[in-house]
C-alpha cells in the first residue's frame, strides 16, 4: 500500500527534460526555464528545503510501485535539474530571457525562430508573453519593455480580427464569420495582461459551440480574468458536455473527438486538460473534476516523467502549480495511518521537512493475511482532524489454488472469448467483373460461436481466440501473452505484424509452443481487439491459463483476464 498527500508533488521530475531539450526554436527556448521558475517557487512557498528535494528517496506517484531507490536513479538519468539551486535558475532565465530578446523582432512579435525572412506569428507570439507574464508572477525579473512590446503586438492583431468579424455581413473580402481558437488564446493572453476586448469576448462567447474543446478551456479562462462569471459558468457547463468520470480509478478526462483536426495546436488533447485544469484551479480546485483531472495529467506521461512535448510538459506544470496552490495540496503537512481489520499498523508524519524523504509504503507479508475478508483503511489526520487530500494505492500479489481464476485489472483490463468457427457452405460474394458487371465467386467464410467454459470441441475443429482490451489511459510498449490450452495448436506458424484488418489491431506476434505473444507499440485510450486461430488437435480436458498484459518498462501495470477450460474428443 502507498499513500501521498499530494500526487501533483511529481512535477518536480519533468524539469530536466526541458532543461536538456536541443533545439532551440522561440517555445522551447521559453519553456526551458519558465517551468523551472514556477516549480521553484511553488517549493519555495511550500517552506521544503531544496537540498532535501535533491536526495528525494519517496516518490509522490503512489501508483507506482516500483522500488524508490531504483526509481531514483532512472529520475537521474537526467544530469541536471536546476530547480534545486536559486542561483542555477537565475543564470537559466536570465540566458533564456537574453535569446528571446534577441529573437523578438522588430515589430514586437516572435516567430518560430529568428533571422532574415522570419515574421511574426500570433500563437508563438501569445505563447511567449503569456509564458513571459507568468515567470514574472513568479518571481522571475522580466524586462517590461520586452512584454509591452509583444502585448501591442497582440493587440493589433486582435484589432484586425476583431474588424473581421464585425464586418462579415458588409462586406465580401478579408472578413470571417466566426471567432476561432487562435482569437480565444490571444484574447485570453491579454487578458493576462490586463487589456480588455469587450468584443471580441463577446463574439468569442456567441462562437464558442464552434470551437474546440481547448479553445472553450481557454475562452472560459479569459472570461474568468475579465470578471464576467456567468458566461464563464456557462462554458464551464458546455466543457462538461465532454467531460468523462472514471469512478474506478478515480479519474476524469475530457472525450474531445478532434478527430479532424489533431495536428493542430488547439488539438492537443494533453494541453487542453491542462488549460481546463486551469480554469478549474481558478473556479472549483477542490471539486471532483479538478482532482480526476490531475490524476489523470499524471497518469497520462507518454515518458513517466513528462508528457509529450516542451509545450504540454510546460502547460501541465503550470496548471499543476496552479492546482496545488488552489485546492491546499501544497500545504502537506498531515499524519497518515494505515489500519487492517481495526488494528494500527503503521503512523507516519509528513512535514515539509521530509516530504520527499518520508517512508511511504506498507508491505504486509503472507503470514499478516489469513482467508477471508480483510479491511484496510488509511486516514489522513492534521492537527488531530481528518483534514485534505490523500491519494492511496493498494496492490495485492497472491497465490492462488482456486480451480477457475478469475479476471484481474484496472488501469488495463483483458477478456478473452473463444469461438468455434463453422464453415459457411457455399458461402459467395459480389464483385464487380471488368464491365461492371455483378460477379459471385465462392469464399471461404465461417460463423462464429461463442464457447464457454467446459464446451466440448471435436479433433480438427477450428477455433478463433479473440483478446478484448481495454485501457484508461494512452500507453507504450505493451505485451499481451495468451497462453494455449495444451490440446489445440496455432494454425499461424510463423512470427510477424499482424494486419488490423485481419488481426483487429496492429502488432507484432510471436508464436510461441506454450503462448501466443502480441507485443503493441503504441495502445490509445479506449478499446481494441486482437484475435488469432487455434485447432483442436490431442483429445482430453485442458486448461488455458489467463491471458497477462503488462507494460514491458512499468511492470507494475499488469491485467489478467479469465481461465478458460475446454474438452477436446475424437472424430466418431
Amino acid at each position: 500500500m502507498r499513500y501521498s498527500p499530494t500526487i501533483a508533488g511529481s512535477i518536480v521530475d519533468a524539469l530536466p527534460y526541458l532543461v536538456e531539450y536541443p533545439y532551440g526554436c522561440t517555445e522551447q527556448t521559453l519553456n526551458r526555464f519558465v517551468p523551472t521558475v514556477i516549480a521553484q517557487k511553488l517549493i519555495k512557498e511550500m517552506g521544503i528545503d531544496l537540498e532535501d528535494v535533491r536526495n528525494k528517496r519517496a516518490n509522490l506517484n503512489p501508483q507506482e510501485i516500483g522500488d524508490d531507490k531504483e526509481r531514483m536513479a532512472q529520475w537521474k538519468r537526467w544530469q541536471r535539474n536546476p530547480v534545486f539551486s536559486e542561483k542555477e535558475v537565475n543564470k537559466m532565465t536570465a540566458k533564456g530571457i537574453k535569446k528571446l530578446r534577441e529573437m523578438q523582432l522588430s515589430d514586437g512579435g516572435w516567430g518560430w525562430f529568428s533571422g532574415y525572412g522570419e515574421r511574426s506569428y500570433p500563437h508563438t507570439t501569445a505563447v511567449v508573453v503569456h509564458g513571459l507574464l507568468i515567470a514574472k508572477k513568479n518571481g522571475a525579473s522580466i524586462p517590461d519593455g520586452m512584454i509591452n512590446l509583444g502585448v501591442t503586438w497582440l493587440k493589433n492583431y486582435e484589432a484586425k480580427e476583431t474588424e473581421r468579424i464585425r464586418m462579415w455581413k458588409k462586406r465580401k473580402k478579408n472578413t470571417k464569420q466566426y471567432a476561432s481558437s487562435m482569437d480565444a488564446f490571444v484574447r485570453l493572453v491579454l487578458a493576462e495582461a490586463h487589456v480588455r476586448n469587450d468584443e471580441m469576448l463577446g463574439y468569442l462567447f456567441r462562437d464558442k459551440n464552434h470551437l474546440p474543446v481547448y479553445a472553450k478551456a481557454v475562452t472560459g479562462m479569459a472570461h474568468h480574468l475579465a470578471e464576467q462569471n456567468i458566461k464563464r459558468d456557462a462554458i464551464i457547463r458546455n466543457i462538461e458536455q465532454f467531460l468523462v468520470h472514471d469512478e474506478e480509478n478515480q479519474t476524469a478526462y475530457l472525450k474531445m473527438g478532434n478527430g479532424s483536426y489533431w495536428w493542430y495546436w488547439y488539438g492537443s488533447e494533453i494541453e487542453a486538460h491542462a488549460w481546463y485544469l486551469k480554469l478549474l484551479a481558478a473556479t472549483n480546485p477542490k471539486s471532483k473534476q479538478a482532482r480526476g483531472l490531475v490524476k489523470y495529467l499524471i497518469n497520462n506521461r507518454k515518458h513517466a516523467t513528462y508528457w509529450s512535448s516542451t509545450r504540454d510538459t510546460a502547460y501541465c506544470i503550470e496548471a499543476i502549480a496552479d492546482y496545488m496552490r488552489a485546492s491546499g495540496e501544497n500545504n502537506p503537512n498531515a499524519e497518515v495511518t494505515v489500519i487492517v481489520d481495526g488494528k494500527e499498523i503503521k503512523t507516519v508524519k509528513i512535514t515539509k521537512e521530509n516530504l520527499f524523504s518520508y517512508d511511504n509504503k506498507v508491505v504486509l507479508a503472507g503470514d499478516a493475511l489469513g482467508t477471508g475478508k480483510h479491511k484496510v483503511e488509511i486516514k489522513r489526520f492534521a492537527a488531530g482532524k481528518e483534514a485534505g487530500p490523500l491519494y492511496t494505492n493498494a496492490y495485492l500479489t497472491v497465490f492462488t489454488k482456486e480451480d477457475f481464476i478469475k479476471k484481474a485489472g484496472l488501469e488495463v483490463k483483458v477478456d478473452r472469448a473463444y469461438y468455434k468457427l463453422e464453415r459457411v457452405k457455399d458461402a459467395t460474394e459480389s464483385t464487380a467483373g471488368t464491365s461492371g458487371q455483378v460477379v459471385d465467386h465462392k469464399v471461404e467464410k465461417y460463423k462464429r460461436i461463442p464457447l464457454k467454459p467446459g464446451d466440448m470441441l471435436v479433433s480438427g475443429d477450428l477455433v478463433e481466440v479473440e483478446l478484448h482490451i481495454h485501457s484508461k489511459n494512452d500507453y507504450e510498449y505493451l505485451m499481451f501473452n495468451d497462453w494455449k490450452p495444451a490440446g489445440l495448436e496455432s494454425v499461424e506458424v510463423r512470427s510477424g505484424y499482424t494486419s488490423a484488418h485481419k488481426s483487429g489491431m496492429h502488432a507484432y506476434m510471436e508464436m510461441r509452443n506454450e503462448k501466443t505473444s502480441f507485443f503493441v507499440r503504441q495502445l490509445a485510450r479506449g478499446s481494441h481487439s486482437v484475435k488469432y486461430r487455434l485447432r483442436a488437435e490431442i483429445p482430453g480436458s485442458f486448461s488455458a491459463l489467463p491471458a497477462m498484459a503488462e507494460a514491458m518498462y512499468a511492470p507494475e501495470l499488469k491485467a489478467n483476464s479469465d481461465e478458460m477450460k475446454i474438452k477436446v474428443k475424437d472424430k466418431d
